[in-house]
Parts: C-alpha cells; structure tokens; sequence
C-alpha cells in the first residue's frame, strides 16, 4: 500500500491524483514487464498482473472525476493483457499453491504447458499492441491537469462509500452464497481493496491500515475458494496437452481431489474474514 501515498495530500484534485497513481503503476508494469521478457521468474508475471489489474482498478475508480475515451480505451487494452499473461500465473498457482506432490507425468506436460504459456505472455507484452498501449500510458501522463474542482478527501469520501456498500450488500448472508455470488463478492472486495489503498493518502494513515488489512484479508479468503475453479480449467488445460502416449487420466483425478478438499475449511475462513471486516472501522 505504500508506493502510492508520496506526493498526494487531502487538497491534491483528483485527476492530479490518478495521474500520480497510474505513473506508479506504469513504472511497476514496465520493472516487472521487464523481467517476464528476460527470464523465467514467477513473480514477474504475478507482478505484471497486478500492476495491470491496479491501472484498470484506477482508471475504474476515477472515472467519475476524469472520465474519457482515453481512459477506457487504457483499461481495456490492461484488462486484454492481463488476460494474456494469466494462463502463465494459474498454472503455477495450481501447481505449486493449490495442489500437492505433482507426479512426474504430470510435471512433463505442465513444463511444456508453461513454456506455451509463457510465449503467449511475453508475445503480448513485446508487440505492437503492447507498444501502442505504453505509448498512450506516455500521453495520458503527461496531459496537463484540469482547473481543480474537487480535492481529494472529498472525491474519496464519496467512492469509498460507495464501494464499502457495495461490499457490504453483496456479502449479506455470505455462508449461503453460490459460486456466481462469492464471485461478485470477490471483485467488489479486490475493488474496494485498491481505492482504500490509493485513496489512503487523503486521511491519517495509521487508521486506514486495520482497514485495508481486513480487506485484503477478505479477498484472501475469498481467492482460496476461486482457486477451486480455477484448478478445474488448470486439469482440463493438462489433459488436453498430454500426448497420447502421456496417460495422466488418474493422475489428474488425483489432483482434482486434492483440489476439491477443504471446502469446509476454506468457508470457515471466509465467514471469519468477513466478519472482521464487518467489524472494521471506516478511516474515512
């Protein structure tokens, strides 16, 4: 949460705010850019992801201030790259986070799946289109500020809660939600998770820490069980890329087990989060 408080203050305008966040985002897509390029490393792609997930998160919440073609045609272009990059990042989820003791068989097939994966990502993230999207990252930074109409504090009272609510109406009865609820629950939290850390800087700072803490915790919780679904693509990615002298049908059914456990655990969890973030104050 720090690399975005230097800089802002409660009377900085709101588009003189985002400029400041997406310049630090671009200058995190660009380190980590770099790094998927040159070698092989997880968290390169991990990092590209959210550097690339935090520029759509801000343009997302701006829009109201600063809203324009730009910006949209902007996320839009971050939203088709990460989607790029995220076959590389759930493979090495599922095999390393989500399941256990991977059988050697399987390991083959999913050394070569990730060798594919990983061009996919790193052609993405070395063309034109990408090349074009660093380009217009360059302008936007660089238009000058618009007469300020509005300060920061008083912009980030509003969309923190409206996010907050949002939260708070999508996780009403959260033990009986289905898959398609606690999916909306997720990317309202990871929502409400990225505008408390970069609307942070408008207030003190020590309260809003218990705050994004909670959230985070929750959206933690809540990306366990997505894994769940996740590991379901992961299989079928890994049987349809075995050859057929590769017979991994039983060693899959094994790993689909595995991922399929601890459902009950995984919700207990989730009911604790949700009610410390129940509990937790607004810093705002």
């Amino acid at each position: 949460m720090a690399p975005f408080d230097t800089g802002l203050a409660p009377t900085t305008a709101p588009d003189v705010a985002l400029r400041h966040i997406v310049g630090d985002c671009h200058a995190d897509l660009r380190k980590y850019r770099a790094m998927v390029l040159q070698n092989r490393r997880p968290i390169g792609i991990h990092q590209t992801r959210v550097a690339l997930r935090r520029l759509r998160a801000a343009f997302g919440l701006f829009r109201h201030a600063v809203d324009g073609p730009v910006m949209r045609a902007l996320s839009a272009e971050a939203r088709w790259l990460a989607g790029e990059c995220a076959p590389a990042r759930d493979l090495h989820v599922f095999l390393t986070e989500t399941v256990e003791e991977v059988p050697p068989i399987v390991q083959r097939v999913a050394r070569r799946l990730a060798d594919t994966h990983l061009q996919r990502a790193r052609a993405a993230l070395s063309g034109a289109r990408y090349d074009a999207f660093d380009r217009q990252l360059h302008a936007f930074l660089d238009l000058s500020p618009a007469a300020p109409i509005d300060r920061l504090d008083e912009f980030a009272r509003g969309e923190l809660e409206a996010h907050h609510d949002k939260v708070m109406h999508r996780g009403r009865k959260i033990a009986s939600l289905d898959s398609h609820r606690l999916h909306r629950l997720r990317i309202a939290i990871k929502k409400l998770r990225y505008a408390a850390e970069f609307l942070q800087p408008a207030f003190a700072q020590a309260a809003a820490k218990p705050y994004i803490e909670a959230t985070a915790r929750l959206q933690g919780a809540l990306g366990a069980l997505n894994d769940r679904a996740v590991a379901r693509h992961m299989l079928a990615d890994l049987a349809t890329a075995a050859r057929p002298t590769e017979d991994v049908a039983k060693p899959l059914k094994r790993l689909a087990k595995q991922a399929e456990a601890g459902e009950k655990r995984r919700r207990r969890k989730l009911e604790k989060a949700w009610k410390v973030f129940k509990k937790a104050d607004k810093f705002w």
